[in-house]
């Protein structure tokens, strides 16, 4: 079964996500970047991250700074959550790496059609 890593602080969008999601992946879930960054350094390897931009401890902007620097960890594919409905603010995170940005309020539906669309 194909791993997915969800990362944000509110705590119902992660239960919603891994109440929709479980039915098709392994899910994981952290409260932010540094939890999960030590996750993945204790050998544990997504197929896909799902990470919130506005985190305490580490910011979805410093997580993905963080994974794109590092030799292991820069081709998982990685999916920005983000309050801001904001162009640049995009287009600052797709130049980053990631390789999709969703704004919330989301359908859970689509978030999985994107996610499968990225994994096979």
């Amino acid at each position: 079964m194909k791993k997915v890593l969800l990362i944000d602080d509110e705590v119902t969008i992660l239960k919603l996500l891994n109440h929709y999601l479980s039915s098709y992946y392994s899910v994981t879930m952290k409260n932010d970047g540094e939890q999960a960054l030590l996750w993945m350094q204790e050998g544990n390897i997504p197929d896909v991250i799902v990470a919130d931009i506005q985190m305490p401890n580490m910011d979805g902007d410093g997580f993905l700074k963080q994974l794109k620097t590092s030799g292991f960890f820069k081709d998982i594919p990685v999916i920005m959550l983000s309050g801001l409905e904001n162009s640049a603010e995009r287009i600052k995170f797709l130049k980053m790496g990631a390789r999709d940005y969703v704004v919330k309020p989301f359908n859970p539906e689509e978030l999985y059609l994107r996610i499968k669309n990225l994994i096979n």
